[in-house]
């Protein structure tokens, strides 16, 4: 397996694990990005961006774009995935808990 897709698979676990951390489920790009570092996933917010459009796309969160920041919602399926209730090709599978 190719370091791209690995890399790809734990960055996009760890934007579901920061939002599964969050009160209401949802915070913003910035927020993401200095949570995710303290996982060891220091990414750029073009990154991101590219992350939370495909996590959308797959149904795992929702997207709230404004002019300078954009808001990201867990849904029930990210919510599986991040715990390890489901599987999503592309996004790591999280070990035992």
């Amino acid at each position: 397996m190719a370091i791209t897709t690995i890399m790809n698979e734990h960055e996009r676990l760890s934007i579901l694990h920061c939002l599964a951390a969050m009160n209401d489920y949802g915070t913003n790009n910035s927020i993401i990005q200095s949570v995710c570092a303290q996982f060891g996933n220091n990414m750029t917010m073009d990154k991101i961006g590219s992350h939370l459009h495909w996590l959308e796309e797959q149904g795992l969160l929702k997207l709230d774009n404004h002019e300078s920041y954009t808001l990201a919602y867990l849904t029930q399926r990210g919510m599986d995935v991040e715990q390890g209730r489901a599987t999503q090709p592309g996004v790591k599978r999280p070990g035992p808990r």
